[in-house]
């Protein structure tokens, strides 16, 4: 009853002083005339730009080959097999510009969709384009003409404390749209494995499947993430959801309306993180930052004078944790885009300028390389891949079923750290290691998984 009361009455507080900027309130009252705590006045400003999404795919069907024989069908009498299936699912989206109809939601709720329908909280019903996706930052754009639409303000998700109160709205199991509460648990989540890019926003708010897409906002009404996945061994929410910063979703955006994709920065440095043994064998006070452990010739990070063995510990102001968040920061920074390090050297601190560059997704083909890897297509290891920064290698972006590679053993997605027992940095690395060689001996990253292919 203590606990209870205590609550109530810090909570109220908090919504008065909420109430002076205009948004949540205290509007009602008892029997007693009392007044009761409430949100509804700033839901009731934040829900209609909340919308559900309802997508239809087409997958295709895969097969036995025999079942494509017309001998062998006639012969045991098998019936003709469908060849596709049309799936729906649901998902959750937000209004950010009611005058251009612009609809802020994740990518994997649009994936793969032939027609998207978005259903309004007034129960209207539009069918949207396809704007732009981004599948390393899970943000997708899409757009409705309708008029008379609602859309929530920005707020500055980089503002946003631990313990602050939060709001998740969306479309949950698609029961219809739904408002959950909590607090902020924690920011700066990476590491997990969920995106490319992870810079996510965690709550306890429920978030459960068909949220995705969502509006997470705060008590002003306004957007601080899109809800996005949750930690959860069930399927259920557990009281661990992440959202993606609205900032991030917000220069994601403004590239998918520019360009219809995002140009990804490139720095040109590999790093791994700062251990307390490597902090105590550089001797340096730091125990966060990112150790240089590669930098590319001619790159940003070389032209900059970024060296192997510096520790970067901020980036335009920002700490520096660790490598995954060096990398969070440099993918999402524009191409053009100036940043300023500060690095660790000898004891001594340097801060050095680089200018950051577009990433270059050049594809070489397995035939320029060896004709034992015809039908494969190589690139080197982008700075968005969860490899980066980790290992160095070459990455196997597409192969053709039945080519020499694939009947090599190789799939996309392989990761080739050395050949011929030589570690490889790139393509060009690669090629100069493997082209006068008979036979070729590949080590290979896939998944979690570490394996040797000898090509003769």
């Amino acid at each position: 009853m203590t606990c209870s009361r205590m609550f109530r009455y810090s909570l109220a507080s908090l919504l008065l002083l909420v109430s002076a900027a205009g948004q949540a309130a205290l509007p009602f009252a008892d029997s007693q005339g009392k007044q009761l705590p409430t949100l509804a006045p700033m839901l009731e400003q934040a829900t209609p730009a909340v919308v559900n999404i309802a997508t239809t795919s087409t997958l295709q069907i895969k097969q036995n080959p025999l079942f494509s024989d017309p001998f062998f069908k006639r012969f045991f009498n098998i019936p003709d097999q469908p060849t596709e299936q049309e799936t729906q699912s649901l998902g959750s989206g937000v209004i950010v510009d009611a005058s251009k109809g612009y609809i802020l939601t994740n990518n994997h709720v649009v994936e793969h969709a032939d027609e998207i329908r978005v259903t309004l909280r007034s129960g209207e019903t539009r069918k949207a384009k396809l704007i732009g996706t981004d599948p390393e930052t899970d943000i997708a754009v899409i757009q409705i003409d309708a008029k008379n639409l609602s859309a929530l303000p920005l707020a500055n998700s980089d503002e946003l404390r631990v313990g602050d109160f939060v709001v998740a709205i969306g479309n949950p199991f698609g029961l219809g749209q739904t408002v959950t509460s909590g607090i902020v648990s924690a920011k700066g989540r990476s590491g997990l494995g969920i995106e490319g890019f992870e810079d996510f926003i965690q709550t306890d708010a429920s978030i459960n499947p068909g949220n995705s897409g969502g509006a997470l906002v705060n008590l002003r009404g306004e957007l601080v993430g899109i809800n996005t996945a949750i930690l959860s061994q069930s399927g259920g929410n557990i009281g661990i959801g992440f959202a993606i910063p609205i900032r991030m979703a917000e220069s994601i955006m403004q590239q998918l309306v520019a360009h219809g994709k995002v140009r990804r920065g490139r720095l040109g440095a590999q790093a791994q993180d700062l251990t307390p043994e490597l902090a105590q064998a550089f001797d340096i006070k730091y125990q966060r930052g990112a150790v240089v452990a590669m930098v590319t010739p001619d790159s940003p990070a070389d032209r900059a004078g970024l060296k192997v063995g510096d520790i970067v510990v901020e980036i335009n102001g920002r700490k520096v944790n660790d490598a995954d968040t060096l990398r969070n920061y440099v993918g999402l920074l524009r191409v053009g885009e100036t940043v300023t390090l500060k690095a660790m050297r000898n004891g001594k601190t340097r801060v050095l300028k680089a200018n950051i560059e577009e990433y270059r997704d050049d594809l070489v083909s397995g035939e320029a390389l060896h004709p034992k890897l015809s039908g494969a297509s190589f690139k080197d290891l982008p700075e968005s891949s969860p490899f980066y920064g980790r290992v160095q290698g070459v990455l196997i972006s597409a192969i053709t079923a039945g080519s020499p590679a694939a009947q090599a053993g190789l799939r996309e997605g392989d990761l080739i750290a050395s050949a011929n027992r030589q570690t490889v940095t790139s393509v060009n690395d690669l090629r100069q290691k493997i082209s006068n060689s008979p036979t070729v001996l590949l080590d290979i990253r896939r998944g979690n998984q570490v394996l040797f292919l000898y090509l003769r």
